[in-house]
C-alpha cells in the first residue's frame, strides 16, 4: 500500500467500530486508544447506529482529540442489475453537527431488518448441528445492534471456527450454508439519509466490491449523481495498484479521498487503529478537505 504523509504530521482514522455495533472497545475506550496511538482525529462509524457517538464526542472533548460523528450504512446494488455476489455496498456518513434526528428512522428500519434476519441464520446453523442460540449472540452486542459479526464471534468462542473470518468464509458469507439475504436500502436511499442529517456520504472500501475499473467507474458516476461526495481510497486491504486506481478515479470523477482502518479491536486483531496492517496513514488534510465539502 502507498503511504501518505501529512506536512504537519497529523493523521486520522475515518473508519472504526465500537461496542455500539461489532467492535470490542467501548466508544470512550476507542477514542482513548486513538489518542494514545498518536492520532489527531478519529471517526466513529458503527454499523447502522449512532448510539456510541455522544460517548465518543464527550471522551474526545475531555482528553483533547477531535472526534468525527459518523455511521456505516449497508445498501444494495440489486436494483441496479448486479448479481447477489456483487450487491452489498457500505456507505459511510460523516456528520459535522449533531443533527441525527432525520437519519434515526432509517437506522431503526435497518436494525429491524437485522432483527428479522438473525434468527433465520441461527435456525440454519442449528439445522447443521451447530449449538448456538440467539441469546448467546445477543449477549455479545451490548450496544444492541446484533449482526453476523456477533454470530461469527460465538462460533469462534464455541470452537466451530478458528477465527471470525472463518465464520464468514464457512457459514455466514454470501452463498454460504447459513447465509440469509437481508433487505437493504438502495444506494440512493442511503446517500439521501446521510445528506438529510447534514452528513457527507462516502463509499466505504470500494476495493471490496470486486468490480473491474470500467464497471466501478460507472457505479461511481451514478453514485456521485445521487449525492456521493467521496470514496475510501486508502484502506488496509488495497494493493498499491488498487490504491492508485482509486485515486485516479476519484480525481477523474471529482470525488474527495478518505481513508480508514476499519478497526474492530480484538475482533480483527491484525488491524490496528490508524495504520491498518502497518502501512496505512490517513493525512489529516484529507479530513479537512472533506469538511470543506
Amino acid at each position: 500500500m502507498a503511504v501518505f504523509f501529512d506536512k504537519n504530521g497529523k493523521y486520522t482514522d475515518l473508519h472504526t467500530h465500537s461496542t455500539a455495533s461489532d467492535g470490542s472497545m467501548t466508544p470512550a475506550e476507542l477514542v482513548r486508544h486513538a489518542y494514545e496511538s498518536g492520532l489527531s482525529a478519529v471517526a466513529l462509524t458503527d454499523h447502522d447506529t449512532v448510539a456510541g457517538v455522544e460517548e465518543a464526542l464527550e471522551e474526545g472533548a475531555k482528553i483533547g482529540i477531535e472526534v468525527i460523528a459518523g455511521v456505516e450504512i449497508s445498501v444494495s446494488l440489486s436494483e441496479w442489475g448486479f448479481t447477489e455476489h456483487e450487491t452489498e455496498m457500505h456507505m459511510l456518513g460523516y456528520f459535522f453537527s449533531r443533527n441525527f434526528e432525520p437519519i434515526q428512522a432509517t437506522l431503526e428500519e435497518l436494525r429491524r431488518k437485522r432483527e428479522q434476519r438473525n434468527p433465520k441464520i441461527i435456525e440454519k446453523l442449528n439445522e447443521m448441528g451447530i449449538d448456538i442460540t440467539m441469546e448467546e449472540v445477543a449477549s455479545k452486542a451490548p450496544g444492541g445492534v446484533v449482526g453476523r459479526g456477533h454470530i461469527a464471534r460465538v462460533l469462534m468462542e464455541k470452537g466451530y471456527t478458528a477465527n471470525m473470518k472463518e465464520g464468514f468464509e464457512k457459514y455466514l458469507g454470501t452463498g454460504k450454508p447459513a447465509y440469509v439475504r437481508k433487505d437493504k436500502l438502495t444506494p440512493e436511499q442511503g446517500i439521501n439519509a446521510i445528506l438529510q442529517s447534514d452528513g457527507v456520504p462516502v463509499l466505504a472500501h470500494p476495493v471490496l466490491l470486486g468490480l473491474r475499473r470500467e464497471k466501478l467507474a460507472a457505479v461511481l458516476d451514478r453514485l456521485k449523481a445521487a449525492g456521493l461526495k467521496g470514496i475510501e481510497a486508502l484502506y488496509p486491504e488495497n494493493t498499491p495498484e488498487e490504491t492508485e486506481e482509486l485515486l485516479e478515479l476519484a480525481g477523474k470523477i471529482g470525488l474527495k479521498v478518505t481513508g480508514g482502518s476499519d478497526f474492530h479491536g480484538i475482533y480483527k486483531p491484525e488491524i490496528r487503529i490508524g495504520v491498518g496492517r502497518g502501512g496505512l496513514r490517513v493525512p489529516y488534510s484529507l479530513l479537512q478537505k472533506l469538511k470543506d465539502e
